[in-house]
């Protein structure tokens, strides 16, 4: 297996997964419930799932070299940071609690709340807010850190021992490696995507599922994505179903009546929806975007698509049909909300000109590659699994003309298919990663997937494509730039940023997948490149997106555990050729 030669790293994998630094970097941390930045040099950003952001600590940090595993930062002297599992607490071993500030907003958005005073009894120290409450206690070998949404959540956290947490946070890294046999820049890429993955379940205070976070960031107001969610559980299926399963019927809570569904559905705790729905509602934009109190950013072409994609993945998973029984109103609606979008009639529904599905930075209209991929698959969930014959046999007859008609819609003399448009007004005709949508749910043939693939790996790969000016540095999700300026807006409006050129990782993991998928070499790549970058310019976890002239998006993001899924799906070549 090849890797890209690269620069002085700021992190370096080790052999058994972990990744070593000698100047401290932040580490992002996430479980069921607890989440936030630590700063191995001495500060602390807590927030809790559902809450918003409750607090910040400073203590007396700790000297490197670091050891950075999931969840966890140790040094060479003992101490580091380490975060439970079964309750929201985390210890801070080694280290001296200096301040605690309590916050005066749950979110950005909020608004400005008086600020407590900090309650002190001994060695402990409490700050409240009107959404939740943290809990610092010095110990003999360092502070202990609680949090919950109530009194009765930080309490039942307080139980915990301190050695409890250390040992949660190591059987936690261990279930994480999921590929030990491998090299240490494709193990240390599995352990931070599984991580990534599983930290997304999380948790309300009661211990019920709550959602498949999107990442770290995505939490205020706690939202969980219809597309973020179907490329996160990827690497779930075989590890989690059950979430899997919940991830469904929270889904299936803002499937409108007409088959509309939003991008997300919001999972906010009492306090932060109070806070959340008063901003909906005074902000006009806002309210304009966010229609109803549990929508967040309502109408989204491609989510109905990934709610019947996920009961598909779940049933070939687990075998579990039960799903498709109980939702299957909402499957033939949104069936058939897709078919009157068929205006031509060849089994082609037409996207609107809006910037609402996951480029939402571009107005995309008329046939959209990546969603005429997940139409397809679609079609497919509901052929195979249709409990209704006479809908089935409809969804497969659509299916056939689909295919038939997608060469003749987007397809381009040089063997691509257009990102989007249509003949008779304007095509886009560069090439995307995102319409290798078409290629995993086998919307075209074999023979025109490899070619497809070939040009992906020839004008994408950063390696290969000599025009763009940043040389080795990942993969372009788009190439060439935008044709038409009015189509994007904000971030994508720049080339080489956003949906106009970035790194996805989780596209990056799809590109990978089909490659694998197809019996072709060079897959090493697309695995690996981003996490190569995010070793050289120090950011420790699964980064959301990046390109040279403008740097990252979001730590700790569900949906770039993709590389790792599609590595773990394929273990046996992806081993054979990581010698």
């Amino acid at each position: 297996m090849t890797t890209s030669p690269t620069k002085q790293t700021a992190l370096t994998p080790l052999p058994d997964g972990q990744v070593r630094s000698e100047q401290a970097v932040l580490l992002p941390f996430m479980a069921p419930r607890l989440q936030g930045d630590c700063r191995p040099e001495g500060k602390l950003e807590l927030s809790l799932w559902g809450a918003g952001k409750l607090a910040t600590l400073s203590f007396s940090g700790w000297t490197g070299p670091f050891i950075y595993a999931p969840n966890r930062v140790e040094t060479a002297n003992g101490g580091g940071l380490h975060v439970a599992q079964s309750v929201p607490a985390l210890f801070l071993k080694g280290a001296k609690l200096r301040s605690i500030t309590p916050s005066r907003r749950c979110a950005w958005w909020g608004g400005m709340m008086p600020r407590q005073p900090i309650e002190r009894s001994g060695e402990r120290r409490t700050v409240r807010t009107a959404w939740g409450i943290v809990v610092a206690e010095q110990r003999t070998d360092g502070v202990l850190v609680v949090a919950g949404a109530t009194q009765e959540e930080a309490e039942k956290a307080l139980a915990i021992d301190p050695a409890a947490v250390i040992d949660e946070a190591r059987v936690y890294v261990e279930r994480c490696d999921a590929m030990p046999e491998a090299q240490p820049l494709m193990r240390s890429m599995i352990s931070q995507g599984i991580h990534a993955a599983l930290s997304s379940i999380r948790r309300d205070e009661h211990g019920a599922f709550a959602g498949l976070a999107a990442g770290q960031a995505y939490s205020a107001p706690a939202r969980t994505y219809y597309r973020d969610g179907y490329w996160t559980l990827q690497a779930l299926l075989d590890r989690e179903p059950a979430a899997v399963r919940g991830q469904i019927d929270l889904l299936a809570r803002s499937i409108q009546p007409d088959g509309e569904a939003p991008s997300g559905v919001i999972l906010t705790g009492p306090a932060q929806a109070e806070e959340w729905e008063k901003v909906r509602r005074s902000h006009p934009k806002i309210k304009l975007e966010h229609l109803r109190p549990g929508d967040w950013w309502s109408d989204h072409f491609d989510s109905p698509l990934f709610f019947i994609l996920t009961i598909g993945d779940y049933i070939r998973a687990t075998g579990d049909n039960a799903p498709v029984s109980l939702y299957w109103d909402k499957i033939v609606t949104i069936f058939e909300r897709y078919c009157r979008f068929d205006v031509a009639g060849n089994g082609l529904p037409v996207k609107p000109r809006h910037d609402r599905d996951w480029a939402d930075n571009v107005y995309r209209h008329g046939y959209v590659a990546y969603d005429l991929g997940l139409w397809i698959g679609a079609l497919d969930v509901i052929t195979e699994y249709g409990i209704d014959a006479a809908v089935a046999e409809k969804a497969a007859a659509v299916a056939v003309k689909a295919r038939a008609s997608l060469d003749e819609a987007l397809l381009q003399p040089n063997g691509i298919y257009a990102d989007y448009g249509t003949k008779d007004d304007f095509v886009e005709d560069h090439l995307t990663l995102d319409s290798l949508t078409l290629l995993r749910f086998r919307a075209v043939s074999p023979e025109r997937a490899k070619i497809v693939l070939a040009k992906v790996q020839e004008t994408l790969e950063s390696r290969n494509n000599q025009t763009q000016p940043y040389g080795d540095w990942g993969v372009l999700c788009a190439y060439p730039p935008f044709k038409r300026t009015k189509d994007t807006r904000e971030k994508s409006s720049f080339a080489y940023r956003y949906h106009n050129g970035s790194d996805w990782p989780y596209l990056t993991g799809l590109y990978a997948e089909q490659r694998l998928a197809y019996g072709l070499d060079c897959f090493d790549y697309p695995l690996l490149r981003w996490w190569q970058t995010c070793l050289e310019e120090g950011w420790m976890g699964a980064v959301e997106y990046f390109s040279p002239p403008w740097g990252r998006g979001s730590l700790l993001q569900g949906w770039s555990s993709m590389p790792a899924a599609a590595a773990l799906a394929y273990r046996d070549r992806v081993l054979a050729a990581n010698r």
